[in-house]
């Protein structure tokens, strides 16, 4: 092969001394490219422990996986030198082209990262002619990597929620950062010890640092933050996600309840109209909207039960804390009046709650980003068709939603990440 093309390659990987390319070998019937690269004899490397010049011990031959050159499989092929350091012994070096255990080289693995960014493993494989394992495993250093570069500080306000597995109601906690929209920590199961995890990885400062945890009304991770953070409950935040869905599985129970009573009565019982309680009137198009006028006509008793709920929307926007705890006060008294047992009942775990709940209104604390969050949580899991274990459920959430860096630090000055 021409010296040419040698510095061809050796421009496009960027191999300087003392390495240097020796052969490329065109194989057009295995449509594969082979770039050998050799070091100089009389080199001295670095330790990878502790970086003292040592000299050479003996090679190993080791092969890479690189970009394909126009429809051809590439691969790189070198003898690496061993040294043998005085204080660590004989270790292997780097090489400049790819990281320490990989069988890739940097830009190779930047791409799949690339990829994987955009569609699933199974997918990402297909398309780059490699094995579902191989292309894992580049996710899996990808958020090692990434986590071992993290440092999370200057966090504020977290957002706390479980998010499900598999069937079967198994859970893990997922931790988000609110204002960044980052996924900071995932655990197994959502009891106390599952977000005590968390508050270790924290430093004291940071703990005081924190001004708002929003979380749902789970007495477990309540627990928790108040054996971690200081003056919790000033900062737990019950948003205001949580506490509608309270209310609205309330209604929908009033709502089975009394068409239970109306058809053993033999009357006329509405039809599905769970989602048209659910609803607020000013989303609703015409004809629902009618549907929903009529039905709220009829003295039904989820009527009454929509009202209550409907009269909890409009009490988010105080800003002060009295005033918030009087208007909500009054909401508990009228839902206990009701005589709907489902609205006390979920008027009685408010009441419980409401130091939670005026922290959220008054700090202007939501949750809305964990919930979205969760929801990008479940289409990663759609997308991947669910996951063997919980390793690679965690570690899918941290490559797509904990803005790591993902990329090694070997590749290319001219990649550019998507």
């Amino acid at each position: 092969m021409s010296d040419t093309n040698k510095d061809l390659y050796a421009t496009i990987l960027g191999v300087r001394a003392p390495w240097f390319v020796t052969e490329v070998d065109v194989s057009a019937k295995r449509e594969e490219v082979t770039v050998t690269i050799q070091c100089r004899a009389d080199a001295q490397h670095p330790c990878p422990t502790c970086g003292e010049a040592c000299p050479g011990y003996d090679t190993r031959r080791r092969s890479w996986r690189h970009l394909d050159t126009c429809q051809f499989k590439t691969v790189l092929v070198a003898d690496v030198p061993r040294v043998q350091c005085r204080e660590h012994g004989v270790a292997q070096i780097a090489t400049p082209w790819a990281e320490p255990g990989s069988g890739f080289t940097a830009l190779m693995e930047s791409l799949i990262i690339d990829w994987l960014r955009e569609a699933g493993i199974s997918a990402v494989a297909r398309r780059m002619r490699l094995t579902w394992d191989q292309i894992d495993g580049v996710m899996q250093r990808a958020v090692r990597r990434g986590l071992e570069r993290r440092k999370v500080r200057d966090v504020r306000r977290v957002g706390v929620d479980e998010t499900s597995f598999q069937k079967r109601h198994e859970y893990v906690t997922v931790v988000t950062d609110i204002e960044r929209g980052h996924v900071l920590y995932v655990a197994d199961d959502r009891t106390s010890v599952s977000l005590d995890g968390f508050w270790g990885l924290l430093e004291k400062e940071q703990l005081d640092g924190i001004e708002a945890v929003a979380m749902d009304m789970c007495a477990a991770y309540v627990r928790s933050a108040r054996a971690h953070v200081g003056n919790a409950d000033a900062k737990i935040c019950f948003d205001r996600f949580h506490v509608a869905k309270l209310l609205n599985d309330a209604v929908n129970t009033v709502r089975k309840q009394e068409n239970r009573e109306l058809a053993a009565d033999g009357m006329y019982v509405p039809k599905r109209t769970k989602y048209i309680w659910a609803q607020n009137p000013e989303n609703m198009p015409r004809e629902r909207r009618i549907e929903f006028d009529l039905l709220r006509d009829c003295s039904l008793k989820a009527g009454r039960a929509w009202a209550i709920k409907d009269a909890a929307r409009w009490l988010w926007g105080y800003a002060a804390r009295g005033w918030a705890t009087k208007a909500w006060k009054k909401w508990i008294g009228w839902a206990m009046r009701s005589r709907l047992e489902p609205m006390k009942k979920a008027a009685r775990t408010v009441q419980a709650h409401l130091w939670g709940i005026v922290n959220a209104i008054v700090l202007s604390v939501t949750n809305a980003t964990a919930e979205s969050v969760n929801s990008r949580i479940q289409w990663i899991k759609k997308q991947a068709c669910g996951f063997r274990n919980r390793e690679r459920f965690r570690n899918a959430i941290y490559f797509h939603l904990g803005g790591l860096d993902l990329y090694p630090v070997a590749r290319s000055a001219t990649h550019t990440n998507s």
